[in-house]
């Protein structure tokens, strides 16, 4: 339970993010209930509600709530049942997801990261997000097909096998690596035709191949 002091700070917080980024009430609900602070490492919980990315172990960081904030919009989750996160990191966007989908799978490949998010995750008591400790540029081909997918690390092309593993209608967001810069870009499949759509700027910690 949040008691009143934390939850003006969250709703704060969300204020904060909403005058940058333009946030449907659904998703503005989101991050006033998950507390970015239990995300972050105990080092920088006095920065937790600023507006800036944080390193977590293994040289991953978490990424800005703008950013969150960002990919979450563009997945357009209103509507949708389920979401497949491929780098679930500190487990705060998988979170954020599952205020907004019924389903939230999430792959993680540093098995230490995944833990954590896992231990979070029981805290906070959320039970609608499913963890795999896999190479998620693989999928998860068990549950598919996705309503939405959200590949978070950057990418110079969206592996096959999560067109694959998305629904016909669905959308998957991705950083993907162009000339030199990192688009956010958005994929429509359509009758098993993709196509996709170039959004703005941003910056992602690389893929990886493996489990480690």
């Amino acid at each position: 339970m949040i008691d009143r002091a934390k939850q003006i700070k969250l709703e704060n917080f969300a204020d904060d993010i909403a005058t940058a980024v333009d946030l449907t009430p659904a998703i503005y609900r989101a991050f006033a209930v998950v507390d970015r602070e239990l995300f972050v490492p105990q080092g920088f919980r006095h920065w937790a509600y600023r507006l800036d990315a944080l390193p977590i172990k293994a040289n991953q960081w978490i990424s800005s709530p703008l950013t969150v904030a960002k990919m979450t919009v563009y997945l357009e989750p209103e509507g949708a049942d389920n979401v497949l996160e491929v780098g679930c990191g500190s487990g705060y966007q998988a979170a954020i997801l599952s205020k907004l989908f019924r389903r939230v799978f999430t792959i993680e490949r540093i098995d230490a990261l995944l833990k954590e998010a896992k231990e979070r995750f029981r805290k906070l008591d959320i039970h609608n997000i499913h963890t795999r400790l896999d190479d998620g540029q693989r999928g998860w081909r068990q549950f598919a097909p996705y309503d939405r997918i959200l590949f978070s690390a950057s990418t110079p092309a969206v592996p096959e096998a999560l067109f694959e593993q998305l629904a016909d209608g669905g959308l998957l967001v991705a950083p993907i690596e162009k000339g030199g810069e990192q688009i956010i870009t958005r994929f429509r499949k359509t009758g098993g035709a993709i196509s996709e759509e170039a959004l703005e700027s941003c910056l992602f910690v690389p893929v990886k191949d493996g489990v480690e």
